[in-house]
């Protein structure tokens, strides 16, 4: 995971500590030596470790990684060690423990739908939508990552996805997409629908990925099969309500693409810290 800049790691320590650690401050401790473990209760994938060490030494204590973002882990694997006063531990511990069990819940929620997925179909793709939590993007996006996903949408700035929202304001759809084509030529066109009947409608106009919004396992079948039928080079993409749970159904129905925001919403993993004096 990259690094993030020293101006945000202490914004965080802000946050957390704006005014000094008063409990470590009154015990009269804040000097002492001390070690700090992190450990994965259960199995998983790390993320986010590399900056729970940045949060450590921008404390003022010094931390090394053992597990990097992207390794699956059993159950009481060792993720970090850190070393330091208690003053500076104290002040790092709960943000950084709380930033990897964040993360590491998405990117462990991430890597069981793409394995439940892949366990049936090798090549299909796992992607996520552009439903991150407002101002948290990049860490979010490390965190599908890790887990083996790639972002569908990173921004509107980036790709060309015409919704059932955009046909409102469309007299001739088809013509639209045409223009698109020739507009961005570099684009791939993918056009959201949410019907068998809007497939068969768009089609037509030569979509490069059809993303099927909340259509179940069944429907996406006769999806694939309207395609073939038309002789249509468009890749067909599931999307809405996709999870871990029903990744393989969708799968094994014959999507090319499964797109989600399931893995932003996953309960955190569970992060053990020991703190103790050296």
């Amino acid at each position: 995971m990259r690094a993030w800049s020293s101006e945000r790691i202490e914004s965080l320590l802000a946050e957390d500590v704006p005014h000094g650690d008063l409990t470590t401050h009154l015990l009269g401790i804040g000097d002492r030596p001390g070690r700090m473990r992190f450990q994965m209760r259960r199995p998983g994938v790390v993320c986010g470790i590399e900056v729970a060490a940045q949060l450590v030494t921008q404390a003022g204590g010094a931390a090394q990684v053992v597990r990097p973002t992207g390794t699956r882990v059993a159950a009481g694997d060792l993720l970090l060690e850190a070393s330091g006063t208690a003053g500076a531990l104290h002040q790092a511990w709960k943000v950084a423990q709380t930033l990897v069990e964040y993360l590491s819940g998405i990117a462990t929620a991430t890597a069981a739908m793409v394995d439940a997925a892949r366990a049936v179909s090798p090549d299909i793709a796992v992607v996520t939508t552009r439903k991150t939590f407002p101002g948290n993007k990049a860490a979010m996006i490390e965190a599908i990552r890790a887990g083996g996903a790639e972002p569908h949408r990173l921004g509107l700035s980036e790709t060309v996805l015409v919704f059932p929202e955009h046909r409102a304001f469309l007299a001739d759809p088809l013509a639209a997409i045409a223009r698109l084509r020739a507009a961005a030529p570099e684009k791939r066109i993918v056009v959201e629908v949410d019907t068998l009947e809007g497939v068969r409608a768009i089609l037509p106009a030569g979509p490069d990925i059809l993303q099927c919004e909340k259509m179940t396992p069944a429907e996406i079948a006769a999806v694939v099969a309207d395609v073939a039928a038309a002789g249509s080079p468009a890749r067909v993409a599931a999307a809405g309500g996709v999870n871990a749970g029903n990744a393989a159904d969708y799968a094994r129905a014959g999507a090319h693409i499964l797109v989600s925001s399931a893995p932003y919403w996953a309960a955190p993993a569970d992060v053990k810290v020991t703190l103790e004096a050296a």
